[in-house]
């Protein structure tokens, strides 16, 4: 079921919000038990036989995790070592069978001389994150963070359907204490206000924003595989244009997800946090994905050494951990090549920050204009990165970007030549080259590159515009709240969310899946 559908909103939210507050009444085990329920439902909408899936693997991990931490307290070292590393073996299994299966056997079996069997694999939507869910809880009890081990609970964690699909990744130590809160099951007007104020504000960025520029990004990057060697303008407005749909469609996602718990009385994990405003690219992936950040460092480099035995194994250990990160994306060359290239540029920030320190620069900050310059050069490696992340293949991904550089040659919009009159004239007889622009400037896909990119880097995000009510877990002690666009309970206010609502739910007959439920 999809947050951006009229029988989420009309229907599987009212019935489910209306059944946990009654049923709070009576009694908490039944109020958390209920969401649970509607939770596998809200998964199952998709296809009811992975439902079963979801179960056996939130039984076995359960298990697992008892088993883990009865080792523990029995001071039982070994067998809770080898209890952890099978649970987590398993988890990896059974998400590499479905995810990597057809791409291990395309790969190997050229090389060892026989046709890849046709296997017919379904992704089971988001098991990604509810595998690294559950990864994260059997580690945690191995290190004994965990408390609290009602099934119902448990259940609950990982399936709470705010965040089972597209994340973020959670950790059972911010969640169990929160449904074990007396104040989780009483119904309160500032949550609810808050939280419908966040949804709205998510559906609208992913309804009217990253819908509204999709239909441009599929037939720009289809032109290599069509034998078209795209120009420099239509390589930028097709990288561009991904770049943007992305960014508001997870932005939006990560929004409605933090609202709808919070009319819960729950609060997720932030996820999302303006990352193209990141002046290096340490700092994007503090702001992009900020969980899967959080689960690769802390799960991925930091026991693979961190920075703890020289600078070689430092880059090292960043470049294994981001070419985890890419495949957990996908299974796909391309996916491969986009963490690598993250690796790279996380090697190359740190050695800038360990050659400043060296010259004396460390601590020193920025002017606004060295701090611009550094936001625009990551902002342009960012998008370098998403052309590859998006390409269908390595061949289609090269194309785009020797386009950008290029390579393909320069020519401005026909329709430009007329508008322009005699300055048009005046450049087209100096030999600059006008031609067909296949719409991209009569179609208005330029202005809506401009007017995102004046939203992304300008506007306040959501957190700052809410940041009085602190709607979420993980945000940043130095984020600037909003001061013009700050929310408050006003009449104003609320029309100004009623009309962004009416606008989304009247275009909701354009749905479309959020980009991250095939990762």
């Amino acid at each position: 079921m999809l947050f951006n559908s009229y029988a989420f909103i009309f229907l599987f939210l009212p019935l489910t919000f209306a059944g946990f507050f009654l049923l709070a009444r009576m009694s908490h085990v039944m109020a958390a038990g209920w969401l649970a329920a509607a939770s596998l439902f809200f998964y199952g909408w998709w296809n009811p036989l992975y439902v079963g899936l979801l179960m056996v693997s939130i039984v076995c991990n359960y298990v697992a995790g008892g088993r883990i931490a009865r080792a523990a307290a029995a001071a039982r070292h070994h067998d809770k070592k080898w209890l952890t590393i099978l649970a987590v073996a398993a988890n990896l299994a059974l998400l590499g069978y479905y995810k990597y299966s057809n791409f291990f056997l395309s790969n190997a079996a050229p090389l060892m001389g026989f046709s890849p069997p046709q296997v017919e694999i379904i992704l089971p939507l988001g098991i990604s994150f509810f595998t690294f869910t559950q990864i994260a809880f059997l580690i945690d009890t191995y290190k004994g963070k965990v408390q609290e081990y009602r099934f119902a609970h448990y259940c609950l964690f990982v399936t709470y359907f705010p965040h089972l699909i597209a994340g973020p990744i959670l950790h059972h130590a911010e969640m169990m204490p929160q449904f074990a809160r007396r104040e989780t099951y009483r119904m309160q007007a500032e949550n609810i206000a808050v939280g419908l104020t966040i949804f709205f504000i998510g559906l609208f960025k992913k309804v009217m924003l990253a819908d509204g520029i999709a239909p441009y990004v599929a037939p720009l990057y289809a032109l290599p595989g069509a034998g078209v060697a795209p120009t420099f303008l239509e390589a930028w407005c097709g990288a561009l244009a991904y770049t943007f749909q992305l960014y508001f469609d997870f932005s939006g996602y990560s929004d409605m997800a933090v609202g709808l718990s919070l009319m819960f009385g729950v609060r997720l994990p932030i996820n999302f946090h303006s990352p193209y405003k990141a002046v290096n690219i340490i700092e994007f992936w503090r702001r992009w994905h900020i969980t899967l950040s959080r689960f690769l460092r802390d799960y991925v480099y930091v026991p693979l050494g961190g920075n703890r035995n020289g600078a070689v194994r430092r880059y090292i250990n960043l470049l294994l951990t981001m070419l985890l990160g890419g495949l957990w994306h996908g299974a796909g060359w391309t996916f491969v090549l986009w963490g690598a290239l993250h690796g790279v540029y996380l090697c190359v920030n740190h050695g800038w920050r360990a050659v400043r320190t060296a010259l004396g620069y460390k601590g020193t900050r920025s002017t606004a204009w060295g701090r611009s310059f550094a936001c625009a050069i990551t902002f342009i490696a960012v998008v370098v990165g998403w052309v590859i992340f998006r390409a269908d293949s390595l061949s289609a991904a090269s194309k785009m970007l020797s386009g950008m550089a290029g390579f393909n040659g320069f020519a401005l919009p026909d329709h430009w030549l007329g508008k322009w009159g005699e300055f048009g004239q005046w450049l087209a007889s100096s030999g600059v080259a006008f031609s067909d622009s296949r719409g991209l400037v009569t179609a208005g896909l330029v202005n809506w590159i401009a007017i995102l990119l004046a939203i992304v880097w300008f506007a306040p995000n959501t957190q700052q515009i809410m940041a009085r009510f602190k709607p979420a877990l993980l945000l940043p002690r130095d984020m600037a709240a909003a001061r013009r666009l700050a929310w408050r309970p006003t009449v104003a206010m609320g029309l100004l969310v009623a009309a962004a609502a009416f606008v989304s739910i009247v275009n909701l007959h354009r749905q479309s899946e959020f980009l991250y439920f095939q990762f």
